[in-house]
């Protein structure tokens, strides 16, 4: 890549705001999967009511991410996405001041949290209209990495609920939310070749095109995978290895670490390779990740767990078992392998949709938020009905099998039809 002509190209104040813009809303929109831990404390829940709740924003964030895209498409990103940005000042605040104290107030916060998740229907668009074929799959991965706030959560979230008190970690939230705002506000522009605005219509159009249902499932796996783990693993490490609350939360940051900062080699690799080459390597290493993971065995409690004065009390990070650290290490190479997906994913998809980028981002971005909504859901509920986490993983293993299998079926279309006419500017 040519760093001048990349930077004479586009716009990137645009980009780095989208990057900023996509970072806080993630840390927003998953930070009850850390949090899970403190705030369902007193609430006397099952396991697969926490698993559900964490799950909530996951969902709310799919289902508005069309609206949302159909929100930008008529008033334009940046107005869109400052709208986005107020919904989430709003309702950060009301928490912090009041709380939450039923199970009920954590399902409504939790749908609220969708906005932040429906910001990629804004960032993405609004990065990707301002760079031509040949740069898509790095400039999707620059401003999709800003999903690298799911690590921030991890790792800060547990602390500040630990030393704090949960309330006040929506307060500390405020902080990065409102900064971002300003800057967003300031920087941000709309490309000049804005498209009209969209119709129901236009997406059923889009709906009635197979390559749409075959984009939408390959990110249902990808990202599904990662923002869903992003959320549930906390609640997995802690109960699964008895990690306290902050170990929990260091041992998924450094899972969903591989998934954020990978995501612009997915793009580059994508890129030099070709998106669907890319995709099947990414397939089969996430499948051989998730299978070795449901054979783990459930670690030991630490004895002195009783006499712990921590909120969320466990193992320490010194202190895990060899057990818990393999799976870290096999969760490490599946989430890094996510990451690169959802880089490649969005390598082919400007290729085979540049006119309706805005309607396919929607539609691609909501299929992917499902799959992560269906992957901590399907957690819970293999944990609850047969008492450990095994079926949920062999059953995402067989989709990213399944989603290899796709692949096979239309490669050969596609390299034969719109790959060619892209042929010039990026490998398909």
């Amino acid at each position: 890549m040519n760093l001048k002509d990349f930077l004479k190209t586009g716009h990137w104040p645009t980009l780095l705001s989208a990057f900023l813009y996509f970072d806080v809303s993630f840390m927003v929109w998953v930070v009850l999967g850390p949090l899970a831990l403190y705030l369902m404390q007193d609430l006397n829940l099952s396991i697969e009511e926490k698993f559900g709740l964490v799950a909530i924003p996951i969902l709310s964030g799919a289902l508005l991410r069309v609206p949302m895209g159909m929100f930008a498409d008529h008033i334009g990103p940046k107005r869109a996405g400052q709208i986005g940005q107020l919904i989430i000042i709003a309702a950060l605040l009301y928490v912090w001041l009041f709380g939450l104290h039923s199970k009920l107030a954590v399902q409504l916060f939790g749908m609220v949290l969708g906005f932040a998740g429906a910001s990629f229907a804004v960032a993405i668009p609004q990065a990707s209209r301002w760079y031509p074929p040949h740069y898509q799959g790095i400039v999707l991965g620059i401003a999709g990495a800003g999903n690298v706030g799911v690590v921030f959560d991890s790792l800060l979230v547990p602390w500040f609920a630990e030393t704090f008190g949960w309330q006040n970690v929506f307060g500390f939230l405020l902080i990065p939310v409102v900064l971002v705002f300003i800057l967003y506000s300031l920087m941000a522009r709309d490309a000049p070749d804005q498209r009209a605005p969209v119709t129901l219509k236009n997406y059923g159009l889009v709906l009635g095109d197979p390559d749409t249902w075959w984009f939408m499932f390959f990110y249902s796996i990808t990202f599904g995978g990662f923002v869903g783990l992003g959320n549930a693993l906390p609640l997995y490490f802690s109960t699964w290895y008895h990690a306290s609350g902050i170990t929990a939360g260091m041992m998924a940051a450094l899972v969903v670490a591989a998934g954020s900062m990978f995501r612009p080699v997915g793009g580059w690799l994508a890129d030099r390779i070709g998106g669907i080459r890319a995709l099947q390597i990414l397939f089969v290493v996430v499948a051989l990740s998730y299978f070795s993971i449901a054979f783990l065995p459930e670690g030991p409690a630490p004895e002195a767990l009783a006499a712990s004065t921590a909120k969320v009390a466990g193992w320490s990070l010194s202190g895990l078992p060899p057990v818990a650290w393999l799976a870290v290490t096999l969760f490490f190479i599946g989430a890094m392998a996510l990451g690169m997906g959802n880089g490649s994913v969005f390598q082919l998809v400007p290729l085979r949709f540049r006119r309706e980028m805005g309607i396919i981002t929607g539609l691609v971005g909501a299929a992917g938020g499902l799959g992560g909504f269906f992957l901590a859901k399907t957690l819970g509920w293999s944990k609850g009905i047969t008492g450990d986490f095994a079926a949920g993983f062999w059953l995402f293993a067989g989709l990213a099998l399944f989603g290899l299998v796709g692949l096979v079926l239309v490669k050969t279309r596609w390299r034969t039809t719109w790959g060619s006419s892209t042929v010039t500017t990026a490998k398909v």
